[in-house]
């Protein structure tokens, strides 16, 4: 998507004396001048506190606060707006089902059935559920090609699991999970499920009903909006009998010195003054990936993707992580060179201006699983290109041929 391309002044950048490749996209999007300019125009224009104020500036920042969630709502299918509650990012809406809907319906005995390819997001919040109400913590478990176990989940999920909570895509192996199977397998136990879309939101068209989730999670800052803006869809029938996670200003509706009683949805679950930039400037982002098309953002990544797996499995000593089919394997891509260090692979990259991620990617249980200590991940975006790729791939020979050979350098 060559002309989108220019849309992003940061890829003008050049680090090392090399032009900027950005292959980290999983980590945070780049920002295309239009969100950029959404948030500088509110700051310079529109800036005010919303729900609070009569007079014009604060009607005006409401209403383009309020119309971020709209556009919200269509972007991911939701049936209410009402559904969706703007939070700090997935972490946070995940940690505000754990504590809010978990504590009230997970109790000791019970279990909640995550899976080993989860993000420590998905996981640290439901390991303190389970400790503090006594609640059992079980993992789906993966084939050997890095995909879901789907007979494992079938035996997992049970008539004691209250909630079933897996990544809708792998942020390590680059795979998109059944979520509408698991799903079924779920409410017919009884149980509900939560889908951390962080990875999938950005990259393909979202619709919550279909995938009949009880909760959606994701992140404005992976889809090239702002930093600490993002989202918590929940079924109206699910959240209208959830307690409020946090309390203060803005999510009530009457306080006397010793009671209150609150908004209704979804302002109840808003405490604080909002992020209001921040939901200007995602609605920007769904903007901007509105006008490209989701569908076709999905198919020149994976494209992209069959490209990039197919030149990196033609490298000897290359071990990819995940599928290695390119048809089950969107553009996150996880892999070592054998005899050399994921941390030595980013660092010889970065030395050529190209940013990748080294590690164990916030996904600890998995890396155990993988038997590795880290990986090397590259992620995709509508930003990249073939020619991107390709210069991946030649400098990851330079790298390998100097670890192996003690060239004097690089290039």
């Amino acid at each position: 998507m060559n002309s989108e391309r220019n849309d992003f002044p940061i890829l003008q950048e050049t680090m090392n004396g090399q032009p900027l490749l950005y292959l980290d996209s999983a980590a945070t999007a780049q920002k295309p001048r239009q969100v950029i300019q959404a948030l500088t125009t509110y700051y310079m224009h529109d800036n005010a506190n919303v729900h609070r104020g009569i007079y014009d500036l604060s009607q005006r920042a409401t209403q383009q606060y309020e119309a971020a969630r709209d556009k919200v709502q269509q972007f991911i299918h939701a049936q209410h707006r009402e559904e969706i509650i703007f939070t700090r990012g997935t972490t946070e809406a995940i940690n505000w089902v754990a504590s809010t809907y978990g504590v009230a319906h997970v109790g000791a005995g019970d279990e909640i059935v995550i899976s080993e390819m989860e993000h420590h997001s998905n996981i640290v919040p439901w390991q303190q559920l389970a400790q503090r109400v006594g609640a059992q913590l079980k993992y789906i478990a993966l084939t050997d090609d890095g995909c879901l176990d789907m007979a494992d989940a079938q035996r997992k999920i049970t008539a004691r699991t209250k909630i079933v909570a897996v990544t809708h895509m792998s942020n390590v192996l680059g795979v998109v999970n059944p979520i509408k199977t698991l799903a079924a397998l779920a409410h017919a136990k009884g149980a509900v499920i939560l889908a951390d879309g962080a990875q999938s939101t950005p990259h393909m068209a979202i619709d919550v009903q279909a995938l009949m989730v009880d909760f959606f999670a994701f992140s404005g800052h992976k889809m090239m909006g702002p930093m600490g803006i993002g989202v918590l869809y929940g079924k109206k029938a699910v959240l209208d009998a959830m307690p409020p996670a946090q309390f203060g200003g803005e999510m009530i509706a009457t306080v006397t010195q010793q009671s209150a009683t609150f908004q209704p949805l979804p302002w109840r679950f808003e405490a604080g003054t909002p992020n209001v930039a921040g939901a200007i400037g995602l609605g920007a982002a769904i903007d901007y990936l509105t006008h490209v098309g989701m569908a076709q953002v999905a198919e020149y990544e994976q494209g992209l993707a069959s490209y990039a797996l197919a030149q990196l499995q033609a490298i000897p000593g290359v071990i990819i992580y995940g599928p290695q089919d390119s048809q089950r394997h969107v553009g996150v891509i996880s892999f070592n060179l054998a005899g050399i260090h994921a941390h030595d692979v980013a660092t010889a990259l970065d030395q050529e201006g190209i940013a990748v991620r080294a590690g164990h990617h916030c996904a600890q249980p998995l890396m155990a699983a993988l038997q590795v200590a880290a990986t090397v991940r590259v992620s995709l975006y509508l930003y990249n290109t073939r020619a991107d790729i390709d210069r991946l791939v030649k400098t990851l020979k330079d790298i390998k041929d100097y670890f192996e050979h003690g060239l004097t350098a690089i290039r």
